[in-house]
């Protein structure tokens, strides 16, 4: 059992998922945004004392095992201003109006002030998707990247959000006409890429709604889903397959090359594994998700990092309040 989160390049990552695969070995997988470093071992090999995990209920943490906390959570963010916002926002809206990106993923790095640790976030948090590296990061996602079942590969890009507890919530956020093209810019994105290893894609379910709990109050948001079939032989390509996928669209924007340049011109930090990727394959079937709802520790303090899609039609303040909007726990 591995004693270090050990990082490895992309080719060596694509190597150990088809050779896995390929052996039906179960293996657990971790990329960053930049696809240029990766943690691929074997479930079991990974050390829950250094990198646990919680995958829709599978998990190498026992069951039950969880942090017992008396006191009030703590919870208090320092985003940046909304003029400092406004800088990169230009930066982001001024490529749309000439045409360069359709959609961009625009995000911030949110210092935050808690009496919660990574663990305890981890261990607390509920999400369908849970991941925590000792002393780097915690994610507690609720957006599904791939599943494999079957030969069946699908996706499930989640666009929009709204506070629940507003008048009209779920109507509001469905005929809002700004997220209404940015969640169909983004489905034809995921198509095309599943495209790339799957025949047969189609969009089973468009912009259907799940409502998120925090500890500050609900969330509804929207996604959609689209699935193709995979070749008889996808288990010994399964590196190849998420590989021509990453980074993911749903946390990029359209085109995607264009528009992760802008990105990086916008936000001046490094996003590290934060809208990376992180899953599981079983032997037989793969399930993954996008690494959003991310804290990170950095030089002995906690950064939330937070973001959402940018359009043409995007409004300056009611994107900043949206990303204040996203810095939460799912704690309650």
């Amino acid at each position: 059992m591995n004693e270090c989160f050990e990082l490895c390049s992309m080719p060596e990552a694509v190597r150990r998922m088809n050779v896995w695969g390929a052996a039906r070995r179960p293996f657990v997988f971790v990329v960053n945004y930049a696809r240029d470093a990766a943690f691929v071992e074997l479930a079991e090999d990974v050390n829950p004392e250094v990198c646990r995990y919680d995958f829709r209920g599978v998990s190498n943490v026992a069951a039950g095992a969880s942090c017992v906390r008396t006191q009030d959570i703590c919870w208090q963010p320092h985003p940046e201003s909304e003029a400092e916002y406004a800088k990169a926002f230009e930066v982001v809206h001024r490529n749309l109006m000439a045409g360069n990106s359709f959609l961009a993923n625009l995000t911030c790095k949110v210092p935050v002030d808690t009496n919660l640790s990574l663990e305890e976030i981890f261990s607390r948090a509920h999400a369908p998707y849970r991941l925590w590296v000792k002393d780097r990061f915690v994610c507690f996602s609720p957006e599904i990247f791939v599943r494999i079942h079957d030969g069946c590969i699908s996706t499930y890009p989640m666009k929009g959000t709204i506070d629940a507890t507003l008048p009209d919530a779920r109507r509001r956020l469905f005929e809002d006409k700004k997220e209404a093209a940015e969640h169909a810019t983004i489905v034809d994105l995921l198509r095309n890429d599943l495209s790339q290893h799957a025949t047969q894609v189609t969009v089973r379910r468009y912009r259907y709604f799940d409502r998120l709990t925090t500890h500050r109050g609900a969330l509804w948001q929207t996604s959609s889903e689209i699935e193709g079939r995979l070749p008889d032989d996808y288990r010994s390509r399964l590196g190849d397959i998420l590989l021509d996928m990453l980074p993911a669209g749903s946390i990029t924007g359209a085109p995607k090359p264009k528009t992760m340049d802008i990105i990086a011109e916008a936000e001046g930090y490094d996003r590290g594994f934060y809208t990376g990727v992180a899953g599981w394959f079983d032997g037989d079937d793969m399930d993954s998700c996008v690494l959003i709802r991310f804290v990170e520790q950095e030089g002995g303090r906690l950064y939330f990092k937070a973001g959402g899609g940018i359009t043409f039609q995007s409004d300056m303040h009611s994107e900043y309040e949206e990303m204040k909007q996203k810095i939460y726990v799912p704690i309650y």
